[in-house]
């Protein structure tokens, strides 16, 4: 029976042929939280890469302006799936004829997104690969379907392995911690994000290192997940922030009773305060945040409370 992306991620850690890259030392800004309580809270929303993820160079990338790191995790990706024996001869190494197939695929993607005006669209990465994979199947590639799954299922894994030899992660401080904690005291929890398919496998295996986990239903409320790669825009788009609304809508949380918590105001937190949620600046990770002092400062985007360790959100409940 083929593996899960859960079990293809587990099967990959336990390899010791593989180095993965690991994200660096986590530095914090200098900031000063503001933890006073907020009244009648009763779901809090997280934003995953650069809030509960501490990730090299602060969120997700499709494509890294330094060559080296393209080269290495495409030159790792060739290897792992053997892919070279199906790709075109072309003179040059065989990473540099996937990046000019990768880079192309891509910017179609970014371009050819079918949203509407004012919207941002999203790539999905496993969608990306799949087209790479079908180019190598006209010349006869094939990969091991008992193990992989088809190839939806392949291309996803693929995606994976990719994107970990491109950047490290790793869970940020007293992550799991906390989102047991706000559990326990009966608060919704989801998570609301710029994500991929394999965001969630990522997160939970992070969250793992840090204690162990327990079953995803305690854990969070997961029918208010919001998914960029599902709705097919990512933030700042309004129709990801309505359509979060409306989930919890359905279960009876207005917006006012909702606190956001992300480490970016233009893009994030400043479109959630426009919806009425409340919003929580995470000042914990100098990769990840986007604050300006006039962002934190102004009316129209300030955020309601500031933290700077996930921990705290528990004393801004009442």
């Amino acid at each position: 029976m083929p593996k899960t992306l859960q079990e293809y991620a587990d099967w990959l850690s336990n390899r010791d042929d593989l180095i993965w890259p690991t994200a660096p030392a986590l530095e914090t800004p200098k900031a000063t939280p503001f933890l006073k309580p907020l009244k009648r809270i009763s779901a809090i929303t997280f934003s995953i890469y650069g809030t509960l993820l501490h990730i090299t160079d602060g969120e997700l990338l499709f494509d890294h302006q330094q060559q080296l790191r393209m080269q290495i995790a495409l030159d790792k990706t060739i290897k792992e799936f053997n892919m070279w024996n199906s790709m075109s001869r072309k003179p040059g190494a065989p990473w540099e004829y996937m990046l000019s197939q990768y880079r192309s695929l891509l910017e179609d993607q970014q371009l050819g997104g079918k949203v509407a005006k004012g919207e941002k669209p999203e790539i999905n990465s496993a969608d990306l690969w799949k087209l790479l994979i079908e180019r190598l199947q006209k010349n006869e590639y094939t990969f091991d379907e008992s193990f992989y799954g088809n190839l939806d299922d392949f291309s996803l894994k693929v995606a994976y392995f990719f994107h970990s030899s491109l950047q490290g992660i790793s869970p940020m401080p007293d992550a799991l911690e906390s989102l047991c904690q706000l559990s326990q005291y009966g608060k919704k929890v989801a998570l609301f994000a710029d994500a991929q398919p394999f965001t969630l496998v990522q997160l939970l295996r992070a969250l793992g290192t840090q204690g162990t986990l327990p079953p995803l239903s305690e854990l969070f409320t997961q029918e208010c997940f919001c998914f960029s790669y599902r709705e097919t825009v990512r933030k700042p788009s309004v129709s990801l922030y309505e359509k979060l609304l409306d989930r919890f809508d359905q279960q009876g949380i207005p917006p006012e009773e909702i606190l956001h918590v992300g480490s970016r105001i233009p893009d994030d937190l400043a479109i959630a305060r426009s919806f009425g949620m409340k919003t929580a600046l995470f000042a914990g990770d100098s990769l990840s945040i986007h604050a300006s002092k006039a962002e934190v400062r102004s009316p129209d985007t300030k955020p309601d409370r500031l933290i700077t360790n996930l921990s705290q959100i528990a004393e801004i409940l009442d």
